[in-house]
């Protein structure tokens, strides 16, 4: 047999009404100290930040709508989720910490009797399934399913279990121990104990008291060698299952200490198991730890009659008292260890000398023969059919795998094409995006060729209109000029006749109104208007052009 291995929690039978919280506690923790202790800080710090009033928000529930833990074991499922969506979460935390207190079982016969209450109200319902269980608060679950179980664990704040997973502990579909969580029945056992107890799981419990604790590497766990089932050796002792019977190895006639499965009603020897887990676990023992292995030994081979089980009982008892006296647990280890071999070898012996030399009767020896051929003929069979179950198993493991590998590689082989076809995209619209920086450079190029081409025909605009503008003033001057000196060859020539006209008056006498004539004439020549190149006018050099 090998050593146990880990489990979580204890539990009663599920079967029937459960105990009471002291009493379904298991002898160790249900969770380590330290976890305990991290938990407890975490919900004293989580108070801290509560009760700051700029971080919290106060908010008032009225005592109608608060709900007891009776009524969450009472009412339906569908009316309780409906209450507890609406009350805030210090409120739901509240209903957690009061079942853990009654989980704890500290207050007594009254939490242990309103323990009882709640599991009996369960029990009493028909509608607590898998289905029905769906539309359940979390908290709710939470709170159904430590009740059920009477583990206070899942209602721990760093333990977070799925809704479905919840479900199924709660219907006996996985183990409730949360290291262990295998679908029950366990590897699909048939035997009657896994098969008509609900919830009970063969890998990680006891078969006569149903409960799993965090033990490893230890003689407190006995296990099948044929079916592979585990009991507590206290509860095989208890139960009279740990006791003298036909030997195992060397044939009937001998008897020494067995143990006898309850699950399969099977015999497994001892002396080897203890000598196993001893040679394989005691050197990491600690103290206290190989002094209560030494103790389970003792318990063990307490009423053992022959002579190697009275041997280890006696040699556990003086290491014990050794112990107490100083001996380190290095040298008590080292004592056990050679001890074991020493009765391994005082037991060969004893085999080839025929039990003492006596002399065994035809008849006798006979049967003893078919006993063993048939006990070994059992359980090559039991072998069989465990082997035929694991390679039944095994294959269609096997045929699940080759299937999810094939799955695996139409999806590898999808992937591919979906990245071939990305990888074309992106090429095309590297392309494309080439092609339009190249456009864009083309445009950009044309776009300055055009601004340089628009400022050189603004500068020749400007040219040309300044030109025009000076044309345009220089002929129109020319323009004036030329009628001003039209004026005043028309006057001169006026003048001109006026004077030749006076001329010839004034020697004929001369007549006043052509006198005022004359001199308006002189006064139009005297103010005609200027030259119109800006220069003074030559009759009055004071006077400028306008």
């Amino acid at each position: 047999m090998d050593a146990r291995l880990s489990p979580e929690e204890p539990r009663s039978h599920s079967d029937q009404i459960r105990e009471s919280p002291t009493e379904s506690a298991s002898s160790r923790e249900t969770w380590p100290t330290a976890d305990a202790i991290m938990a407890k800080k975490m919900m004293e710090n989580g108070k801290a930040e509560n009760d700051c009033p700029e971080q919290s928000v106060i908010r008032r529930v009225s005592i109608a709508d608060k709900i007891s833990l009776r009524e969450i074991a009472r009412e339906r499922v569908d009316i309780i989720s409906e209450k507890m969506h609406h009350l805030p979460d210090e409120v739901l935390e509240e209903l957690k910490n009061g079942l853990r207190i009654i989980l704890e079982g500290n207050g007594g016969s009254q939490q242990r009797e309103e323990f009882l209450m709640l599991q009996k109200l369960l029990q009493s319902r028909t509608d607590l399934t898998a289905k029905s269980l769906i539309r359940a608060h979390r908290v709710q679950l939470e709170i159904l399913v430590s009740i059920n179980t009477g583990i206070q664990a899942f209602l721990h704040p760093s333990i977070s279990l799925s809704q479905t997973s919840l479900i199924e502990i709660f219907v006996y579909k996985k183990c409730r121990n949360i290291a262990c969580q295998n679908q029950l029945p366990a590897d699909d056992c048939t035997c009657d104990v896994c098969i008509n107890r609900n919830g009970f799981c063969n890998l990680c419990m006891c078969v006569i008291c149903n409960k799993f604790d965090f033990e490893v590497n230890t003689c407190r766990w006995i296990g099948c060698d044929l079916c592979s089932h585990w009991t507590h050796t206290d509860c095989a002792i208890h139960d009279g299952l740990i006791c003298m019977g036909p030997s195992v190895k060397s044939g009937a006639g001998l008897s020494e200490m067995v143990f006898r499965c309850k699950a399969c009603n099977r015999t497994s020897e001892l002396l080897g198991w203890v000598k196993d887990v001893f040679h394989n676990c005691a050197p990491a023992w600690e103290q206290e730890a190989l002094m209560r292995e030494l103790d389970f030994v003792s318990r063990i081979f307490h009423g053992s009659d022959d002579p190697r089980g009275i041997k280890l009982f006696l040699k556990c008892e003086d290491l014990k008292e050794k112990m107490k006296s100083g001996l380190e647990s290095l040298a008590a280890c080292r004592a056990i260890l050679m001890f074991f071999q020493e009765l391994e070898v005082d037991g060969s012996k004893s085999m080839e000398n025929g039990e003492g030399g006596r002399m065994i009767a035809p008849q006798e020896a006979c049967n003893r023969i078919a006993e063993v051929v048939h006990e070994a003929i059992r359980k090559m069979e039991m072998v069989a059919d465990e082997k035929m179950r694991m390679f039944k198993k095994a294959r269609m493991a096997f045929d699940a795998c080759d299937r999810e590998l094939e799955d695996k590689a139409r999806e590898v082989k999808e992937l591919k094409l979906e990245r071939q076809k990305k990888e074309l995209q992106v090429e095309e619209l590297e392309r494309f995006v080439r092609l339009k920086q190249a456009e864009a450079d083309m445009f950009q190029l044309k776009a300055n060729e055009a601004k340089r081409e628009a400022e050189t025909l603004q500068r020749i605009a400007l040219a040309k209109s300044d030109k025009s503008e000076e044309e345009y003033a220089s002929s129109y001057l020319k323009q004036r000029l030329n009628e001003a000196e039209a004026e005043k060859q028309l006057l001169f020539q006026r003048i001109k006749l006026q004077e030749s006209s006076r001329a010839s008056q004034s020697s004929g006498g001369g007549d006043p109104s052509q006198m005022l004539m004359y001199s308006k004439i002189q006064d139009l020549i005297y103010n005609a208007p200027p030259k119109s190149n800006g220069q003074p006018n030559e009759r009055h050099p004071l006077r400028t052009n306008p």
